[in-house]
């Protein structure tokens, strides 16, 4: 399939409304029933206006936030209007991909389950 990696970046601690950011978002992609988002919050990077934003050990405010998503151009159309129709403060990069699933279509699912002593809890 094909369509685009929709890639928003922003901070650890920036706000929409009582929201982060990133919490706006992933509630907003459930919304619309888009599938799969993936965050990764960074270690370090340097913001579009050139200030550097770093996680630092006792306070993760200004800690770098990645949210990442593969969806269909009518998907990525829909949720970037919402997110201008908010005003929501982010970056984001549009690239196209092609995208898809392989392999079964039954979830993995372990036989085993342990406990925390050790012992099977079957």
């Amino acid at each position: 399939m094909n369509g685009y990696q929709l890639t928003f970046y922003t901070e650890h601690s920036r706000k929409h409304g009582h929201q982060t950011v990133c919490e706006w978002l992933l509630h907003e992609v459930r919304r619309l029933g888009i599938s799969g988002a993936s965050v990764i919050n960074c270690a370090e990077g340097i913001g579009h206006a050139g200030s550097r934003h770093a996680a630092h050990m006792l306070k993760l405010d200004d800690q770098p936030v990645q949210i990442i998503l593969a969806v269909t151009e009518t998907e990525a159309e829909q949720l970037l209007e919402h997110v201008r129709a908010e005003n929501v403060h982010v970056f984001y990069v549009r690239f196209p991909i092609e995208f898809g699933m392989i392999g079964d279509d039954v979830p993995y699912k372990s036989s085993k389950h342990f406990s925390l002593f050790g012992r099977s809890a079957e």
